[in-house]
């Protein structure tokens, strides 16, 4: 079953407890743009679009969005920009036209039941409001192969013509268009000392460090005791309603 936290304000804990997979990179914590639209400022502003998957009434998957004025252009910087519209637009009252999904979660003793493609469905019905749902995808697989580009690694299909990504695969499936890449999406900046905490690596020597779970490099400058990572993301639109 699928509601939103408008229906069911009594499961907004339950829904943003949803752990992430023991995987995912500790390190996107770092985003500043994402202190934005944190959990309970969505839920408490925009409860319509943010989507629970339940089973047996408890929530076992997540789809947060949020709304804003698309200024006839995708935001060129991605995630990140779009964390600052939807907060812009709210503070100045602008009537917003566009959904965009920020996060699919799913438990992960719940992985591999098609709980995504569910919540992406449900994500479709409650942006019906909106004259388009935007998603600035995150290709986990993407991590295998950090340096390639995202626009080349978005090109390569498979022989029946469906992108050889999983997850970009899936959204294609549900009725997605793969619109272009955000090669500036969301930027996390941190010192070093972060960084370590986040990933356990040494983080001693300047230049590019590969990074698990990233989709890119992070470029390293020890004598200024800092890190930056920039992650591409890949835009998909999906019809509403």
């Amino acid at each position: 079953m699928l509601v939103t936290l408008a229906q069911r304000p009594d499961l907004a804990e339950a829904t943003y407890a949803i752990p992430y997979p023991p995987e995912s990179p500790k390190f996107m914590a770092g985003s500043l743009a994402g202190l934005l639209v944190r959990g309970r400022r969505v839920a408490s502003r925009w409860p319509h679009l943010v989507v629970a998957l339940l089973e047996d009434d408890r929530p076992v998957a997540r789809g947060i969005m949020v709304p804003f004025r698309s200024r006839g252009r995708l935001p060129s910087r991605g995630w990140d920009e779009v964390a600052v519209w939807a907060a812009e637009d709210a503070l100045d009252g602008v009537v917003t036209d566009t959904a965009c999904a920020l996060e699919i979660a799913v438990h992960p003793d719940y992985q591999g039941r098609g709980y995504s493609r569910a919540v992406l469905e449900g994500m479709r019905a409650a942006a019906a409001g909106s004259e388009s749902l935007v998603i600035p995808v995150r290709p986990p697989d993407k991590a295998a192969v950090p340096a390639v580009p995202m626009r080349s690694y978005v090109a390569q299909t498979r022989a029946d013509g469906l992108p050889a990504d999983r997850w970009l695969r899936t959204h294609v499936r549900a009725g997605g268009r793969i619109l272009g890449v955000a090669a500036c999406s969301a930027t996390v900046q941190a010192p070093l000392a972060d960084w370590r905490g986040w990933t356990g690596l040494p983080f001693d020597r300047d230049g590019v460090v590969e990074v698990p779970g990233a989709l890119a490099p992070v470029f390293v400058s020890v004598a200024q005791d800092f890190a930056v990572y920039v992650e591409p993301n890949v835009w998909v639109s999906h019809r509403v309603g």
